[in-house]
């Protein structure tokens, strides 16, 4: 039998053992940067040394089972090594968005009850400012040099030793509405997280000790930290952790640290396809490249251009496990991201009274492990927010607040955030549909579809769109769009009102924060330089 672990340190410890020589964490070279900027690479046997001086340290402290320290260390390998030294001896992480500011970090600190903050030194004002601000003491030590001693955490660790229901980490969620959520994640949901997406099969198949895995999206997410990670920690891989996206200089990275699978949001396609052609794009070592949300126009024109598929996943925060269309022949003109039941975890689509619908037809996806127990490797829940989380597993099963369709064979297909549906007419436009095709226009560097209000039609489509570079933020340029749109879209899907912006507010994973992009009492339509095209909007047939 194989040896059975029940942390992320045990974890780690056994591929420490078995793959000691082999690299476990890189940071590419990136000139300019303020740390690493030669680049860096630490084997297993140099990672361990480092998380036992660390572990050595919390330990010695008084950390110990139940506490939570906060980190704000940006997209650094050396936060892995705290992670791990943390887990070791039962401390959760609380991992903080770098782009936050004092108000959200407060928030966070706050709600999180950390007991203690290790930030890089550049933001250690910031933080001091936030400590100064909580009610409850909130110590901060720097990073780079830490003490041998760290503040005391005050509470007494709980007893016993951590196991596969402690919790390793608390991650906020990105919410449309109200305060972010603090997920409670378990060494269960990681362990069962690198497992599922380990044992996809298909395309999606890693070699013991041999993978490279290149992933740009921050390390306060669960995609970096939990999917991605725990990948290569169980394989003897290594992850590559750059410090955010870089289209320009993506393939000479990627040849660099010798990938041999990337990791990309919708985003990532269309900016690479942008740029001019370079002999390193076909010099790489990807073997596939696994994400969400590439646009079905361009996903073909993508895996022959650079020569690999584009494995369409889907998973959340609570989730933790993924559906993914890794296995020929995969639908890469469509949205689908998998079959509806894979590695324990099932999937239905109900209506809004959560009544099962139809095959073909849309409602919101609901998840649940097929075991005895539904809630197996998901979120063990919302930290001080049990009504939340009750209400997201209603019925026993958890609600995804995706829309999406399942066809006769099982296969899913994403339609939209239940959110971003837009109701015009009686008419249901998902608008991720209208993005898809006004993104595949030359013109068009980044867009987001958003609802406005309209006084005869419920709702009418708005599209707020980033132009690409030396375009000029005319009339005449959004009427060739909404022309583009008007021949591609049913005439109500296409936009009724144009608006140009300079940029669009994201996340730190790049996803648009729609919410943000215009302030919470104004009127998008009476935007300086809006375009109205509700006229054109005619039924031809």
């Amino acid at each position: 039998m194989g040896e059975i672990v029940t942390t992320v340190y045990e974890a780690f410890c056994k591929s420490a053992r078995d793959y000691a020589d082999n690299a476990f964490l890189c940071a590419p070279a990136y000139e300019g940067r303020a740390y690493h900027p030669d680049g860096i690479e630490f084997t297993y046997a140099e990672a361990q040394a480092e998380v036992e001086r660390l572990k050595e340290i919390y330990a010695r402290s008084g950390f110990g089972h139940g506490h939570r320290v906060a980190y704000l260390m940006e997209n650094r390998p050396e936060y892995l090594f705290h992670m791990l030294a943390a887990n070791a001896l039962g401390v959760s992480v609380v991992p903080i968005n770098p782009d936050y500011l004092h108000d959200e970090m407060l928030y966070q600190m706050d709600h999180s009850e950390a007991d203690i903050v290790v930030t890089i030194k550049s933001r250690f004002d910031d933080i001091c400012a936030v400590a100064e601000a909580r009610a409850k003491a909130l110590p901060v030590v720097v990073a780079e040099d830490l003490p041998e001693f760290l503040p005391d955490p005050g509470p007494q660790p709980k007893s016993g030793a951590p196991g596969l229901l402690s919790e390793v980490s608390l991650l906020y969620t990105s919410g449309t509405t109200g305060r972010p959520k603090g997920c409670i994640l378990t060494n269960d949901y990681y362990l069962l997280a690198g497992e599922t997406y380990v044992s996809m099969g298909g395309h999606v198949t890693m070699e013991q000790g041999k993978e490279r895995l290149y992933n740009p999206l921050p390390l306060f997410h669960m995609n970096a930290s939990a999917v991605s990670f725990m990948a290569m920690l169980l394989t003897g891989g290594c992850l590559i952790v750059p410090d955010r996206f870089h289209p320009k200089t993506w393939w000479q990275e990627l040849v660099d640290t010798r990938a041999t699978i990337i990791h990309y949001l919708g985003v990532v396609p269309p900016m690479l396809l942008n740029q001019p052609k370079s002999e390193l794009e076909t010099r790489h070592n990807v073997k596939f490249g696994a994400g969400a949300g590439v646009e079905p126009a361009l996903h073909e024109v993508f895996e022959k251009r650079y020569g690999f598929p584009l494995i369409e996943l889907w998973g959340m925060t609570e989730t933790g496990r993924l559906f993914g269309d890794s296995i020929e022949p995969r639908q890469i003109h469509t949205r689908a991201f998998g079959h509806h039941i894979r590695a324990g975890m099932e999937a239905r689509i109900v209506d809004e009274h959560d009544n099962e619908v139809p095959r073909g037809v849309e409602g919101e996806m609901l998840v649940r492990d097929t075991g005895d127990n539904p809630r197996r490797g998901f979120f063990a829940g919302y930290l001080k927010n049990p009504e939340a989380t009750e209400e997201a597993w209603k019925g026993g099963w958890f609600h995804t607040g995706d829309t999406v369709r399942m066809d006769e064979t099982g296969m899913l297909y994403f339609v939209d955030r239940k959110k971003n549906i837009i109701r015009r007419s009686g008419e249901n436009i998902a608008a991720a549909e209208v993005e898809a095709v006004l993104q595949t226009h030359d013109d068009v560097a980044s867009i987001a579809v958003i609802a406005v209000k309209d006084d005869l039609r419920e709702e009418e489509v708005m599209a707020c769109i980033v132009l690409m570079e030396g375009v000029e933020k005319s009339a005449a340029t959004a009427e060739a769009l909404f022309d583009y749109a008007n021949g591609r879209l049913a005439y109500f899907k296409t936009p009724g009102w144009i608006l140009f912006r300079d940029s669009l507010p994201t996340t730190g994973t790049q996803k648009i924060q729609k919410t943000q992009i215009f302030k919470k009492d104004a009127d998008p339509r009476e935007e300086a330089g809006i375009h109205d095209f509700r006229s054109k909007k005619k039924k031809t047939k």
